[in-house]
C-alpha cells in the first residue's frame, strides 16, 4: 500500500526571510491527519535568505538530520559544536535532556535549501549529542546510500531509534530497489526531479508513505533526481 503526500497540500508558511513547507503537522500548522510517519515526527523543507537564520533556541528528546540541498548552513549549539553544512553531509543532533542551538546562512547573496527532519527517539533523557559526515555524490549516485542507522553501518550517522535513513540521486529510467523486512515500513520525499514509487509517481517536495510491500521500486524520472528513503519499525 502507497500512499502519496502531495507537495501542494503541506503546510506552507513566508516570513520573508524563511519560505518553508511542512510534510507533518509543525508549530503554526497542524493537521490531526499528518502527525508524522510511525518514529518519523517532521519533514521541513527550508529556504533560508541570505544573511538570516534561526536564533539560539531549545530542543528536548528529538533525534534531529540536517540535510542541505543548495548552500551552507552554518550551526552552533551549547554543546560546544560549531561546524557548516554543506550539501552532501548530514548532520544529527541528539536533543536528548536539552540543548540550544542556532542554524544560520552567512552568505549575504545565496539562500540556503534544506531539509530538516525529527525522529522520536527510542528512549526520552539520552544524553546530548552531535554527529556529521560526508556522503560523495559518487556513493549514492544510482543508489541506495545509507547515512543513518542505529548501529553506525556503513560509516552511517547514529541516530538512537530503528530507522535507516537512505539517500539517493538516480537518473532517468535507473532503477533501486529496496527490499522491506516483515512488519517494515518505509517513507520516501522527493528533494528535487521525479521518480516513479513501485508504480506511483512523485514529483519534487511529493513524499509517499508504504506499508505491506515486499520491495520499494523507484525508477528515475527526471535527468536527475534527489530523494531519502526512511525504513522504519
Amino acid at each position: 500500500m502507497i500512499t502519496l503526500r502531495p507537495s501542494k497540500e503541506r503546510g506552507h508558511f513566508e516570513h520573508g526571510w524563511l519560505d518553508t513547507y511542512h510534510t507533518f503537522s509543525f508549530d503554526k500548522y497542524h493537521d490531526p491527519n499528518h502527525m508524522g510517519f510511525r518514529t518519523l515526527r517532521v519533514i521541513n523543507e527550508d529556504r533560508i535568505a541570505p544573511g538570516r537564520g534561526f536564533g539560539m533556541h531549545p530542543h528536548k528528546d528529538m533525534e534531529i538530520l540536517t540535510y542541505v540541498l543548495e548552500g551552507e548552513l552554518n550551526h552552533q549549539d551549547s554543546m560546544g559544536h560549531g561546524s557548516t553544512i554543506k550539501p552532501n553531509e548530514v548532520q544529527r543532533m541528539t536533543a536528548g535532556t536539552g540543548v540550544t542551538h542556532s542554524e544560520f546562512n552567512h552568505s549575504q547573496k545565496d539562500p540556503v535549501h534544506l531539509l530538516q527532519i525529527w525522529i522520536l527517539p527510542e528512549k526520552k533523557n539520552l544524553t546530548p549529542g552531535y554527529e556529521q559526515r560526508a556522503f560523495p555524490v559518487q556513493e549514492k549516485h544510482n543508489r541506495l546510500r545509507l547515512v543513518a542507522s542505529p548501529d553506525f553501518a556503513e560509516g552511517s550517522v547514529k541516530i538512537h531509534q530503528d530507522v535507516r535513513v537512505y539517500s539517493c540521486l538516480l537518473d532517468a529510467d535507473d532503477v533501486v530497489e529496496h527490499l522491506l523486512g516483515e512488519e517494515r515500513h518505509a517513507w520516501v520525499q522527493v528533494a528535487s526531479g521525479a521518480i516513479d514509487v513501485s508504480g506511483m509517481p512523485l514529483n519534487t517536495g511529493d513524499g509517499a508513505a508504504i506499508s505491506y510491500e515486499e520491495v520499494v521500486r523507484i525508477t528515475g524520472k527526471a535527468e536527475r533526481s534527489e530523494f531519502l528513503l526512511f525504513d522504519l519499525a
